[in-house]
């Protein structure tokens, strides 16, 4: 049975957001969300929730390059925690290393300095966390 999931890329002034589907292994970046030091506005994340129903969320786990955690892993963990605690799903969590570089480049490659907005990057790299996510974990 297929599964709706939703990816997130936690960041202090935006929130990249996808959705995807673990039959396809595939995902759509979804417009990202504003942020104020980290705390999105939770009825756009209820949005969202309503709209999609998900079964699952990811959400992107920044790391240091060594594997070791950061203040913005543990940032990252307490805005998962709050998606599980608010809608009562269950949240995974994927190593983000590399993804905005990797999303940065494929852009940029795509269209240039223009497709570089802030927003569209985040959402970009929520995809790569989703796609990599449904690689490593097969419905």
């Amino acid at each position: 049975m297929a599964r709706t999931i939703l990816g997130f890329d936690f960041g202090t002034k935006s929130i990249g957001a996808a959705v995807g589907q673990d039959l396809t292994g595939t995902a759509s970046p979804l417009a990202a969300l504003r942020a104020r030091d980290g705390i999105p506005d939770w009825n756009e994340v209820g949005k969202l929730f309503s709209e999609w129903k998900p079964d699952l969320v990811v959400v992107g786990l920044p790391l240091n390059m060594d594997g070791t955690e950061q203040l913005m892993t543990f940032r990252a963990r307490k805005f998962g925690n709050r998606l599980r605690e608010r809608f009562r799903t269950e949240v995974k969590f994927q190593d983000e290393r590399l993804t905005t570089k990797s999303t940065r480049e494929e852009l940029f490659a795509a269209g240039g300095a223009s497709r570089l907005e802030k927003g569209r990057v985040d959402s970009c790299s929520a995809v790569l966390i989703l796609e990599e996510w449904m690689e490593e974990n097969p419905a």
